[in-house]
């Protein structure tokens, strides 16, 4: 477990972020790879706390286009889902380096199999068909490499700490 100081400074470095980085294949492992580090340095309430953050920061500052906003609620539930089966696998598989790996893989395809589900739908109720393609096509596979990347990156963070 971290240092109170240690997961405040994640916090606030998952919370700045989208400020600085809007291209989605840099932003997205880094922010996947910060769940993951808040949720095995400061525990499960600190990663729930840290999934909404992006999100919410992205739209408030103007990064993420209004228009996008009705899949805002989605992109929070998945970053959720992705630190609850990381979690929840870690806890329940004896080794820790499966559990870590099955964790990361088996959470990028649900949060990419919730987003892209979820954000197909609720697009093509509420947005132009042009739109909508794009949108969708940004909730989709990418959401998997990003969150897989996002392990990578964290387990060298890990690993580095000690932690494994």
């Amino acid at each position: 477990m971290a240092t109170l100081a240690q997961t405040i400074a994640l916090l606030a470095i998952i919370t700045f972020l989208p400020f600085f980085l809007h291209i989605q294949w840099l932003t997205g492992p880094f922010v996947n790879a910060l769940l993951i580090l808040i949720l095995f340095l400061g525990g499960i309430r600190a990663a729930v706390i840290a999934s909404v953050i992006p999100s919410l920061m992205a739209l408030s500052g103007g990064l993420l286009p209004a228009v996008l906003a009705p899949v805002v609620p989605f992109i929070m539930i998945s970053n959720i889902l992705f630190i609850f089966i990381i979690d929840y696998i870690y806890q329940n598989v004896t080794d820790n380096f499966k559990g870590y790996w099955y964790g990361i893989i088996t959470a990028a395809a649900v949060k990419f199999i919730f987003l892209f589900i979820s954000v197909n739908f609720i697009t093509k109720l509420l947005l132009k068909k042009e739109l909508a393609g794009v949108v969708t096509q940004m909730m989709s596979w990418p959401q998997f490499v990003t969150a897989v990347l996002g392990g990578v990156i964290a387990w060298v963070f890990l690993k580095w700490l000690k932690f494994f």
